[in-house]
C-alpha cells in the first residue's frame, strides 16, 4: 500500500501564472517554457517576457508536453502536433455530447 501524501493547489481557469511560477510548477527551467512559446504550444499574455502571464490550462498543456517528452521521447514539434490532435478529439467529444443531449 502506498502511503505517499500528495499536496497541490487547485487552479481555476481565471488564474494566471508568471513565467517563473509556470516553470516551477513543471520543475523545468524558464528556457524550456520559452521554447514552448516559440513552438506555438503556449500563448502567453503580455508583450515582454518579464510580463508574460499564462492561464491555468497552459499549465496542463505544459505538463502534457513534459510527459510526452520524458515518457515517449517526443520532440517539441511532435508534442505540438499531439496537443493539436488531443484538442480536436476533445472538441469532437463535446460536439457528440451536445448532439446526444439534444436527442
Amino acid at each position: 500500500m502506498n502511503n505517499e501524501i500528495l499536496k497541490g493547489v487547485l487552479l481555476d481557469d481565471d488564474c494566471m501564472l508568471t513565467l517563473a511560477e509556470l516553470s516551477r510548477a513543471c520543475a523545468m527551467h524558464a528556457e524550456w517554457v520559452m521554447e514552448l512559446v516559440d513552438e506555438g504550444i503556449l500563448e502567453p499574455q503580455g508583450a515582454e517576457t518579464a510580463r508574460w502571464r499564462f492561464s491555468a490550462p497552459a499549465l496542463h498543456r505544459a505538463r502534457t508536453v513534459l510527459h510526452l517528452q520524458r515518457d515517449l521521447g517526443v520532440n517539441l514539434s511532435g508534442a505540438a502536433l499531439a496537443l493539436e490532435l488531443l484538442d480536436e478529439i476533445q472538441d469532437l467529444r463535446r460536439q457528440l455530447y451536445r448532439l446526444n443531449s439534444s436527442c
